[in-house]
């Protein structure tokens, strides 16, 4: 089966932007970032949170995505739409040294992923970090609790290889 609308979750740093660009070329599939269509206003202004509710069931209610983030508090409205579930559990290590990369790298730009005139800032690095490490045991928690009692076709990728052996694997569903 080709999945028409998948979920992709993981901690920050854990590839879910790049997994969902990737996805959503080997499916044809439209490409959704919570953090730019829904979470980040230009200027690292934080949406409202009635409003992104309404960005969530927005694009839940399109006939086909890749929709990736970690907002658990959508989880539910997200995977009454869904057809696959992918959640990157990759190690924390990982995770840390993807984000220091990607700010060092990126210091000054926006990312795609990222709603506009929302640029990296190696001033923002420490206060990321420190919020990776605090809410790494929680955030994985839930996202286990989820993945375990969801119905959903699912995928859970622990390591880079396990990452590149699943996209090739999209190009024989095609």
């Amino acid at each position: 089966m080709i999945p028409k609308r998948v979920m992709i979750i993981g901690g920050p740093g854990s590839g879910k932007s790049t997994l969902a660009t990737r996805m959503g070329a080997a499916l044809g599939l439209p490409v959704y970032h919570m953090d730019r269509e829904v979470f980040w206003l230009p200027g690292w202004q934080e949406r409202a949170k009635d409003d992104q509710r309404r960005q969530i069931e927005r694009i839940v209610a399109l006939d086909a995505w890749v929709f990736e983030g970690n907002n658990s508090s959508s989880f539910s409205l997200r995977e009454a739409r869904a057809d696959m579930l992918v959640w990157l559990d990759v190690p924390l290590w990982l995770r840390l040294v993807r984000v220091i990369r990607r700010s060092v790298r990126q210091n000054g730009q926006t990312r795609a992923d990222m709603a506009r005139d929302c640029p990296e800032r190696l001033s923002m690095l420490p206060d990321f970090l420190w919020f990776i490490l605090s809410t790494a045991r929680s955030g994985r928690r839930t996202q286990s609790a989820f993945f375990d009692a969801t119905g959903l076709m699912r995928y859970r990728l622990r390591s880079v290889s396990e990452v590149e052996a699943f996209v090739a694997g999209l190009g024989r569903c095609t």
